[in-house]
């Protein structure tokens, strides 16, 4: 496929096959989603359908795949425009000349009329094959577009000139060939180059092609990733990101973020199944048996959804395609009926087919394709200016729309990082012994809490951990620590130290922290202090989300985290209970994301956020988002905080007001100029001026809306 007008004519014969109940043509991927009986959406008989329209349908294509078709699509475009505007300039050139009677006489303007039909003969024959090809195509599917306008404008203009050259007139009308073919051929090329970039969302759901210790043979070999089979045993060092789906031999720490959004490592125990994308936090290497290879884990499944997702069409490419669906046969009729209506009236053959050629050129509907992506653009430079980078303008459109807003928690309504709420110490402990004692308990431990506490009491500065001459460490339950005074201290859980004979008083049990990370520390005396940690929220997150709420929007979070941490977030920032969803899995997120009203924004930083991200009908990365979830999404922050989405959202309102705006003044011109050019003569000429002179109205309205200030 070439461009999405061939996605149009494969959709369009798909949709019509027996037991085809819906059929949609993702263009970027290659992908062709259909929906019916079994039987019916079989290879076997999709493909002969296919090829009778000159393409091959195959197996599922890969994303590399993608890539190398689309790199070679822009290419393609790419030196057909440089013909087209190499040559075409000479065509205009020439034109330009007889237009405004610079030459001297009728025989020289024969001349270079001549020579403005030979300069436009590269661009007619090699520039617009495309659009030739796609307009015979989408006719052959009986879905005609714009590309059975433009093939039928430019060959019309072509044969008119010809026949006048051939009686001796030098009013030709090769330049409005060139014209057409070379400005669609560049918003053709753009429109490739971001479809080209949106495909870099699956490549962040790919893992890298690492090496990896296998045990095969009676020893320990390095194999590449892609030749390690199920059932095999394989080494985790620490710090390791996890390639496959396994079960471990061993308990170890473990780095969930990436698919769960639990802000917290977790420590699993020997037999428990860990995923492809989770990472090693232990200090010595690990073994597991490996469940899922490559292509069978649980992140190739979500890269295959979220894939799924991208084919489905959303309304306004519906609404889209059913314009394009009526415009082109409406400007066909109207052009046959100014040529046979100017017939039966007693015009001439020539100036006929000149009237029905000037229907054509009016018809295409250039300020309607102008209409939204200038409005986008200029919405998406106000954006930039308030520290918001939009990768898909057009998703300017749906943002006006958005009726549901669902939030993230850790690193999006949250820093990502634990600190000290509260704290609690027995009778004559003050908080400069308690951080002197926390510093000796905490100072050298990996575990996340205790690296949380180590920054409260000041553990990070070296100078200030006393030596200690025995360290005993208890997996997910704490550490005893022994100085070289002799004193001995345990920092861990209430139930731990409770098995330690650590007698705990009941009011360091507080209720009302029931949400947050609780430790204690003990010493020889017994229970010393409880200490509260809990994510704390973005400076932002509390007047954004209560902005939200005011403007009308379902305001939700959903997490991976516990209920009770995102219970007291969702009370801090002023969501009510049943707006917070706690312990959803990348899955479950997506499927409770697309129950709520839509449009449905998404905004999410982390691996495990990007299905909801896809699943979304738009989704936004915050400041500290992933690189995977940053190209998963439509717009990405780039200041700290959420208050860029209420900024984004209000943009959004002003832009598709200049877009409804725009289509309004583009359809009037489109209403009053098939008009007056079925009525009247008009040179093609004055049809292409007057295109331009409606794009510009466009043009300056839209500029409107970089002069507007941001509603605050």
């Amino acid at each position: 496929m070439w461009c999405t007008s061939c996605a149009l004519a494969i959709e369009g014969v798909l949709t019509r096959l027996p037991g085809v109940v819906d059929a949609s043509v993702h263009y970027p991927t290659a992908t062709v989603w259909v929906k019916g009986a079994p039987n019916a959406v079989e290879l076997t008989a999709l493909a002969p359908v296919v090829k009778r329209l000159g393409y091959r349908l195959s197996e599922l294509e890969a994303v590399e795949n993608a890539h190398e078709r689309l790199e070679l699509e822009s290419r393609y475009l790419t030196l057909r425009l440089l013909v087209g505007a190499v040559f075409g300039m000479w065509t205009m050139l020439a034109s330009l000349l007889i237009y405004v009677g610079a030459l001297p006489n009728a025989s020289i303007e024969q001349v270079v009329a001549w020579i403005s039909g030979a300069f436009s003969m590269p661009v007619v024959l090699y520039s617009g094959l495309p659009f030739y090809r796609a307009g015979w195509r989408t006719l052959l599917a009986k879905r005609p577009g714009m590309d059975v306008l433009v093939s039928l404008g430019v060959i019309s203009a072509v044969i008119v000139s010809i026949g006048l050259l051939w009686r001796g007139s030098a009013e030709v009308y090769f330049d409005t060939a060139v014209m057409l073919i070379v400005l669609l051929l560049a918003g053709r090329l753009v429109e490739t180059l971001c479809r080209h970039r949106g495909l870099k969302a699956l490549d962040a759901l790919a893992l890298p092609n690492v090496m990896i210790s296998a045990w095969q043979k009676g020893v320990w070999v390095l194999l590449p990733v892609n030749e390690v089979a199920e059932g095999m045993r394989i080494k985790l060092t620490p710090g390791e990101l996890v390639a496959l789906d396994g079960i471990l031999d061993a308990p170890g720490w473990i780095d969930t973020a990436s698919l769960t959004g639990e802000s917290l490592p977790r420590h699993f125990n020997a037999g428990q199944k860990v995923y492809a994308g989770y990472r090693y936090l232990g200090a010595t290497p690990l073994v597991m048996q490996v469940t899922a290879e490559v292509g069978k884990r649980r992140l190739d499944r979500l890269r295959d959804e979220m894939r799924r997702y991208q084919a489905q069409k959303g309304e306004l490419q519906k609404l889209a395609d059913r314009f394009a669906a009526w415009l082109s046969p409406l400007a066909l009729l109207l052009s046959l009926v100014t040529l046979f209506g100017a017939l039966l009236f007693g015009v001439g053959w020539e100036n006929a087919l000149v009237r029905a050629l000037s229907v054509l050129v009016v018809a295409c509907p250039c300020a309607v394709g102008l209409a939204v992506p200038l409005a986008s653009l200029a919405g998406s430079g106000q954006a930039m200016q308030q520290g918001i980078v939009l990768r898909d303008p057009a998703a300017l459109e749906t943002l006006a729309r958005i009726r549901s807003v669902v939030l993230d928690k850790t690193g999006t309504l949250t820093t990502g990082s634990h600190a000290v709420l509260h704290w609690q110490a027995r009778d004559g402990i003050d908080e400069n012994t308690l951080q002197h004692k926390l510093t000796s308990a905490v100072s050298g431990s990996e575990h996340p809490l205790a690296q949380a506490l180590a920054r409260w009491s000041g553990g990070q500065d070296q100078q200030r951990s006393p030596l200690k001459i025995g360290v005993e460490e208890f997996p997910g339950e704490g550490r005893r620590v022994r100085l070289t005074s002799g004193e001995w201290l345990m920092v861990g859980s209430a139930s731990w130290l409770s098995r330690q004979h650590i007698i705990v008083p009941s009011q360091a049990e507080d209720a009302a922290l029931s949400f947050a990370s609780q430790v204690m520390l003990a010493d020889e005396s017994g229970w010393l202090a409880t200490l509260y940690l809990t994510d704390q929220p973005v400076d932002d997150a509390e007047p954004s989300v209560k902005h939200l709420l005011a403007s009308g929007y379902l305001v939700a979070m959903i997490s991976g985290d516990r209920q009770g941490a995102v219970s007291w977030l969702g009370e801090r920032v002023g969501l009510p209970r049943e707006a917070c969803y706690a312990q959803r899995s990348p899955e479950a997120k997506a499927r409770l994301l697309q129950a709520l009203p839509s449009p449905t924004l998404f905004v999410g930083d982390g691996l495990n956020d990007t299905l909801s991200l896809a699943a979304a009908d738009v989704g936004i990365a915050p400041l500290s988002a992933s690189e995977p979830a940053r190209e998963g999404a439509s717009a990405q922050l780039m200041t700290p905080g959420i208050s860029g989405v209420v900024k984004l959202l209000s943009i959004a309102k002003r832009t598709r007001r200049i877009m409804g705006q725009n289509l309004f003044f583009s359809a009037l011109y489109n209403t009053l100029a098939l008009g007056v050019v079925v009525i009247m003569a008009i040179p093609p000429l004055i049809a292409v001026i007057a295109m331009a002179i409606s794009s510009l109205s466009v043009t300056l309205n839209t500029a409107r809306l970089a002069w507007s200030e941001l509603d605050q």
